[in-house]
């Protein structure tokens, strides 16, 4: 299955607007995990425009990133052009492509996902053993989805009239049991954006077991 993203997708070579508050998280995350950034091979599941990747490889990160908008992967190489930034799936068999790594993050993807444990599985199989996954997506919980219904902007959030907009709302229980179920271990969060109830973003850490 693939699933093909249009011109528009991508208007620009950097950072999403959400990677603004996300990717400083990410890197605690990641910098807290490996005690050597130079040593630490990274995947980037949904890599964009690369600027996650850019990002991470400025700190010393190994990173290795595929997007399936031919768009997206067009302006990361240009943006880019020393990064390893290619066109991929991740319904595709991409541990067999590229091997296996310390840590995958996906970054605001898995909600625009059709098939979320093939998505999930993909990651899985692209972790070593021992190592993590990073995934973050907006958090939807009680009092985050009551604020966005009183003020009005429950559209906005969905986005049901852009093309590959959000198509799956995850909770840290929905999120963690498709981890878990993938084959994951010991899921924690960390909310980003906001204060934890209203929180713009969630990321979930996962560990892959030994």
């Amino acid at each position: 299955m693939s699933i093909e993203l249009d011109a528009t997708t991508y208007v620009h070579a950097k950072p999403a607007t959400a990677h603004s508050y996300i990717l400083p998280a990410v890197v605690d995350v990641l910098d807290n995990s490996f005690q050597e950034a130079n040593e630490t091979a990274v995947f980037d599941l949904g890599c964009g425009t690369g600027g996650a990747a850019a990002v991470l490889a400025e700190r010393g990160y190994d990173v290795v990133g595929v997007d399936p908008s031919k768009d997206g992967i067009a302006k990361a190489r240009t943006a880019h052009p020393d990064l390893p930034l290619e066109i991929g799936s991740g319904y595709e068999d991409l541990s067999s492509r590229y091997g296996t790594f310390d840590a995958v993050i996906s970054l605001e993807v898995v909600e625009h996902v059709y098939d979320p444990k093939a998505f999930s599985a993909t990651i899985y199989d692209l972790v070593r053993p021992g190592g993590i996954a990073v995934v973050s997506t907006p958090f939807h919980g009680y009092w985050k989805n009551l604020a966005l219904a009183v003020s009005g902007k429950m559209d906005d959030h969905f986005m049901p009239l852009k093309d590959h907009g959000h198509i799956k709302f995850w909770s840290p229980e929905t999120l963690s049991t498709l981890l878990v179920e993938t084959g994951f271990e010991d899921v924690d969060f960390e909310y980003v954006g906001r204060i934890p109830l209203l929180a713009k973003s969630m990321i979930a850490i996962a560990q892959k077991p030994h």
